[in-house]
């Protein structure tokens, strides 16, 4: 990650934070803006390698994994999460 764009989104320059860290921010430190975040996350059974995730669509952060209606995935599966268009984590 980008420690100017992050700073330019008042967020710590950590480049060690991790799609987990991040994710708790986009819920907790300010308005609650997880709903607005898109999710990529490694899918090797796409054709294109990956899928996306609307962070609405996500009902639980856990220590090691996120879950949706449909599914429980690992955090580390995740590639890039925007919000509003904005590049906040990326791998």
């Amino acid at each position: 990650m980008i420690c100017s764009e992050r700073a330019r989104a008042g967020w710590g320059t950590k480049l060690t934070d991790t799609a987990r860290e991040v994710l708790n921010e986009l819920r907790w430190r300010g308005p609650n803006r997880l709903p607005d975040a898109v999710l990529w996350y490694r899918d090797r059974t796409r054709p294109e390698g990956h899928r996306l995730i609307r962070g609405s669509e996500i009902v639980l952060l856990e220590r090691r994994y996120f879950t949706t209606a449909a599914v429980r995935l690992p955090y580390y599966t995740i590639e890039r999460i925007e919000v509003a268009g904005e590049v906040v984590f990326e791998r």
